[in-house]
């Protein structure tokens, strides 16, 4: 009965929290893309399945796609993420680790989750002309823009409707935002999430930025600089807050078993954003809805294969001179992965543009089951 209890009461707490993204656009000047950065992905197993993660994502990055899914590490090893990729040619790079600590009570998962995307080397030509119009290359600098998130998640596990897993988390998050010395911000925000498993299927449900999300952003811009903003006829910047609209996400899978050795995973997710009209499949002024699909084909849970399609968008097509038709786009993606013990190496070959122009971006990620001394293997629910 206690737990019953319980568990109403963080059903209760989660819709309540959901029942805002209804109303908070209403009252509230958003940001469009704001800390897009977020958004990139996590791990090479998300995605090369074209970040279709929400339902049934099983390890350390789930403090990223859905931290209820940290739960099902409940009782097991703790568990290491890395990532690094680098996209345009090296001009960005991301940086992803994430730590799942399953508590002593053996009732809750923490995650500590820690992200980086930065541009560096980036010119400074504020003053590459001078007052009396000559141009001085000696007085470009490089300064470098870089976005950092640190999550902490929670997450636990509450047995309810017979042999159906609900699982509940919430992230709490900490972002820091640079332009060199120029400018700087500081935001905090909140993400709430659930996870029902059933025998072999997962819904997942995800209200990131459920309370907004804030950036305070402060600028460091001496005289010299403001004269020159003034003379080009620039804006000078001034503090402000730059708000971040809720996200949900809604996702589902299930998981066929082809053979005794051999399983397909199958995901269908969708991005529902609140900050405005995208060109998504679904495009309206208050909602905007981007789908994703994603497989995963494992053999005897030691060797996989994935591939998905996301970002689908309505553009004009190029073979049209009068640029009046327009055609559907999508990003593909693949990958693969292979375990041995306690590491997983998993490899993604991402598509940064379309089918029609590839821009292509290979990424590798490593897991490692931090199994404890005398510490019996526990298999996971995929």
């Amino acid at each position: 009965m206690l737990k019953r209890m319980r568990g109403r009461k963080f059903f209760y707490l989660f819709f309540v929290l959901f029942g805002t993204l209804a109303y908070l656009p209403a009252f509230s000047q958003f940001t469009e893309y704001s800390n897009e950065f977020l958004n990139i992905g996590a791990g090479a197993r998300g995605l090369s399945m074209a970040s279709a993660q929400v339902a049934s994502v099983n390890d350390a990055t789930a403090g990223y796609w859905n931290p209820a899914a940290l739960a099902n590490m409940r009782g097991g090893e703790p568990q290491l993420s890395l990532m690094h990729a680098e996209y345009y040619a090296g001009v960005g790079k991301y940086d992803f680790a994430s730590l799942a600590l399953p508590l002593k009570d053996n009732k809750r998962t923490l995650g500590l989750t820690l992200l980086r995307f930065a541009v560096d080397d980036i010119p400074n030509t504020i003053f590459l002309v001078q007052p009396d119009g000559t141009v001085n290359f000696s007085n470009i600098t490089t300064f470098s823009s870089a976005d950092y998130a640190f999550l902490v998640s929670l997450a636990q596990q509450s047995k309810t409707w017979g042999d159906k897993t609900i699982n509940f988390g919430v992230n709490a998050k900490i972002i820091h935002r640079t332009a060199g010395d120029i400018a700087t911000a500081w935001g905090f925000g909140f993400d709430a999430a659930v996870q029902i498993l059933g025998n072999r299927w997962k819904v997942g449900v995800v209200a990131k930025d459920v309370t907004t999300t804030f950036n305070a952003w402060s600028y460091n811009i001496n005289e010299a600089m403001r004269e020159v903003f003034y003379e080009t006829k620039n804006e000078i910047p001034g503090k402000n807050i730059e708000l971040t609209a809720p996200q949900l996400m809604l996702g589902g899978s299930y998981n066929f078993k082809l053979s005794r050795k051999l399983n397909l995973l199958t995901e269908a997710d969708l991005d529902v954003t609140f900050d405005g009209r995208r060109n998504t499949v679904i495009s309206t002024k208050p909602v905007s809805i981007d789908p994703r699909l994603g497989l995963e084909l494992s053999l005897k849970d030691v060797f996989f294969v994935r591939a998905g399609v996301n970002n689908f968008q309505k553009v004009l097509d190029d073979r049209d001179t009068l640029n009046q038709r327009k055609i559907w786009i999508y990003q593909p993606s693949v990958g693969a992965g292979f375990k041995v013990g306690e590491v997983q190496i998993d490899y993604a070959f991402v598509n940064l543009a379309n089918q029609s122009y590839p821009l292509y971006t290979h990424v590798f990620s490593l897991k490692i089951d931090l199994r404890r001394k005398g510490q019996k293997k526990k298999t996971g629910n995929r």
